[in-house]
């Protein structure tokens, strides 16, 4: 280089004099205070733009989550059966007429006394009256001097069936939905909530985009003899339902088995119901 242009030459065009400056060393150092303003320019941006983020995250309103309701379902309140009818007692029969009653004379022992020790009522029948001899003195019917059959009463007839006891086989393969002990879940009311409260998708309403409010959803389905359920499906649910009437029925379906029904003692195919609310919240 040139003694002359030594001093208008920078540092790295003294270093690459006679050297191959296309191979990539030269241009990266000559380039290296741009390349420093730009990460620095971008790394600010980043910091900036993470700073705003977190300032909106912490003055977001605050969204509340929507809170799901298990609400119990006892079959009775859907399949009560009527009582059956009081069976009506027929009236009791009214009581027999009583015999009319016969005129006769008391049967006096003969015996002599004097006439003013005779009592009225013990003074023996004349030859020629017809009176019937008997125990006491009464006034009545008249006969002919014998004990008239009394007259024939006729009162009110009818039959009757007295109680009884029998044994019966029964259908117990059929569905019942009324028994003497109904199906439940293992552990009882309190486990089949917690299961439910568990495994429900409690944001299924907010997610399909469901306004505030309460959609209650019934599912009906059977618990067989051996306990396994089956028969699964919504009977009732809000139109339209934003997915709820899908998600309990996916709950149940999916549940463990239950504890038969019990009917005299067997075990029975029960159809079972359950209620499930879910509550949006503003």
């Amino acid at each position: 280089m040139d003694a002359n242009k030594i001093l208008n030459s920078s540092v790295l065009d003294i270093i690459f004099e006679n050297r191959n400056k296309a191979y990539g060393a030269y241009d990266l150092r000559t380039t290296y205070a741009r390349r420093i303003v730009i990460a620095l320019v971008a790394t600010l941006i980043v910091i900036a733009l993470f700073l705003v983020g977190f300032y909106l995250s912490k003055n977001k309103p605050e969204v509340k989550k929507p809170v799901m309701h298990v609400a119990d379902v006892n079959i009775q309140k859907f399949n009560k059966e009527p009582p059956p009818p009081k069976k009506v007692q027929p009236p009791p029969p009214p009581p027999a007429a009583a015999p009319p009653k016969i005129e006769m004379k008391k049967f006096t022992v003969p015996k002599v006394v004097k006439d003013d020790q005779v009592k009225p009522d013990e003074t023996p029948p004349k030859q020629d009256e017809k009176l019937t001899i008997g125990p006491v003195t009464q006034h009545g019917l008249k006969v002919n001097g014998a004990l008239a059959a009394p007259p024939e009463v006729h009162g009110i007839g009818g039959t009757g069936k007295g109680p009884g006891t029998g044994t019966g086989t029964g259908d117990y393969d059929k569905e019942f939905t009324s028994v003497q002990v109904e199906a439940k879940f293992p552990g009882g009311m309190e486990a089949w909530q917690r299961y439910l409260r568990s495994n429900l998708r409690e944001n299924t309403p907010s997610d399909n985009g469901a306004p505030p409010g309460t959609y209650k959803v019934i599912v009906s389905f059977l618990v067989s003899r051996d306990g396994s359920i089956s028969e699964v499906k919504a009977i009732s649910a809000p139109n339209p339902d934003y997915g709820t009437a899908a998600e309990a029925v996916r709950v149940i379906e999916r549940g463990p088995k239950w504890i038969p029904a019990i009917q005299n003692g067997r075990q029975v195919t029960y159809r079972q119901k359950q209620g499930i609310v879910f509550n949006i919240s503003e």
